[in-house]
């Protein structure tokens, strides 16, 4: 039997209208993007906010490309199915919370490509104002607090310089251990961010003083 390969990969224009297509698309882009804001914005991770922001538009398009691939054409659906399986995915997730924002990324992508606009757009938002009520009346929580180790050798940095540039960017601040020598000095305190600040911001506060400072953040159990 001889299988003519283009009647399988090509497209049933009947069955795919573009103009419905690229609005459900354009809508796609805009909802993933707005989820991307409000996690940069709202979320109580402190690393790898940008990366996983940049993330979830990507993840939504693709998602809603292969929807639409799946929907055309039954072979490439198939093909699709095979080079999935072959897939691993290794990027390990920190938090909880970045999980729902990717599995709301991938749902977005389904539901535009569905063709659902209305219904997506609507049950989008109401998501996100559900996490918006949780994340208002959420305290503080005992896995925001860190130990803050630095570790500078530049002889005009004091370690008054030091506190200067990190207590506007925290809400606690608790000083354990101060280490001064002739080669090294080094100081760990116990830190509470603030909710819109991230490792990042305090990093490069602190940079400005040495650029060869030694900063390093790990989770404490302590309680204030």
């Amino acid at each position: 039997m001889k299988v003519n390969i283009n009647e399988l990969i090509t497209t049933d224009m009947t069955q795919l209208d573009i103009i419905p297509t690229l609005f459900s698309f354009f809508m796609c882009v805009i909802m993933s993007f707005i989820v991307r804001e409000f996690y940069i914005r709202r979320s109580f991770s402190l690393t790898g906010k940008m990366h996983i922001g940049s993330i979830i538009p990507v993840l939504s398009a693709v998602v809603f490309l292969v929807i639409i691939v799946v929907k055309s054409s039954l072979a490439l659906s198939l093909g699709l199915v095979g080079a999935l399986s072959i897939v691993r995915f290794r990027t390990p997730i920190k938090e909880p919370e970045e999980l729902v924002y990717l599995f709301l990324a991938i749902a977005i992508g389904l539901g535009y490509a569905a063709g659902q606009i209305l219904v997506t757009t609507v049950i989008t938002l109401l998501i996100i104002f559900i996490i918006y009520m949780w994340l208002s009346n959420r305290q503080i929580a005992k896995t925001s607090e860190y130990n803050l180790v630095i570790k500078w050798k530049e002889p005009g940095v004091m370690f008054e310089d030091v506190l200067k540039e990190v207590t506007p960017v925290v809400q606690n601040l608790k000083l354990v251990r101060l280490d001064k020598s002739h080669s090294e000095n080094t100081s760990v305190m116990l830190i509470v961010p603030y909710q819109d600040s991230s490792i990042e911001m305090i990093t490069n506060r602190l940079h400005k003083l040495d650029n060869y400072m030694k900063i390093t953040f790990f989770e404490a159990k302590t309680n204030w």
